[in-house]
């Protein structure tokens, strides 16, 4: 009974979670300290609604608190947005999840390439970076899957940099989908990632070659997994066209990531919300 409950209650949320998706910032920064499933929460639950519509829309505008850059005790108060456009649950053109096709996809999973983006990391974005050189910004193609184990979504990508890091990033996460109300929804779940040496050397290396800050001994990080947390992402629904998506994440940095001479704490958070439209 108390499974019939639980269920009937997540049909009457899929509308949230059709829309849920779309409500992941866009910052200055990337990486950022979000579980990478909370940039698509919801999307891999949209056919259990049936066919979904042939195009869906949202744009918004918000803001995000964040580390300057993976490892630093200093937040920067920063502007967010969405912009997502999506071709029933074939393709999508999205600031957070980047262009892409789902080549698989049906009821409760997709799988399918993609074209994202790292912006990089700018010496200007903390006093810590001043004598180390640029990370310029990258292409990321990516392949993706999600599939939906009820209760929990499953979730895994992979994505190599062209440009900037030149590294291989992926990451493993898990959510579960928890109906607060008839307007209201909750995912909540882990996340880990991994990333080889030639990532690991770009954010958290320092070169003999480079010009050094005073103090930082030159440092060459290891391939491996290098951070793990939790995040939860709530959407609130308000009329039928506007949303408000809150985002929440606690990450924590592993391995050499910890080591590394600019990590200044291994622990950090970061906190967004966003007001969106949807069309």
């Amino acid at each position: 009974m108390a499974s019939f409950v639980w269920l009937r209650s997540l049909g009457a949320g899929l509308l949230l979670l059709l829309i849920a998706l779309v409500s992941r910032p866009c910052v200055a920064q990337t990486p950022m300290p979000l579980a990478n499933w909370q940039y698509s929460a919801g999307e891999v639950l949209a056919t259990y609604m049936g066919p979904v519509p042939d195009w869906r829309v949202v744009l918004g505008l918000g803001a995000m608190v964040a580390p300057d850059y993976p490892g630093a005790k200093r937040y920067m108060p920063e502007p967010a947005g969405i912009v997502d456009v999506r071709y029933k649950d074939i393709a999508f053109a999205s600031i957070a999840e980047g262009i892409g096709v789902n080549l698989l996809h049906g009821k409760g999973y997709r799988a399918g390439i993609a074209v994202s983006y790292d912006f990089g990391r700018y010496r200007w974005e903390d006093p810590r970076l001043d004598h180390l050189p640029n990370i310029g910004p990258a292409a990321e193609p990516k392949i993706f899957a999600q599939y939906f184990l009820k209760p929990v979504v499953l979730a895994a990508d992979l994505r190599k940099g062209i440009g900037g890091h030149n590294g291989v990033i992926g990451d493993l996460g898990a959510y579960v989908p928890l109906p607060i109300t008839k307007t209201a929804f909750l995912f909540i779940g882990p996340t880990l990632g991994m990333a080889n040496g030639t990532y690991m050397n770009a954010y958290f290396g320092i070169d003999p070659t480079h010009v050094r800050q005073p103090g930082l001994p030159t440092f060459a990080p290891r391939g491996g997994f290098y951070d793990t947390g939790i995040g939860a992402t709530g959407v609130y629904m308000f009329g039928n066209h506007w949303l408000l998506s809150l985002d929440a994440a606690y990450q924590r940095l592993l391995g050499d990531a910890v080591e590394s001479p600019l990590t200044e704490t291994r622990t950090q958070l970061t906190a967004d919300f966003i007001v969106g439209y949807r069309f």
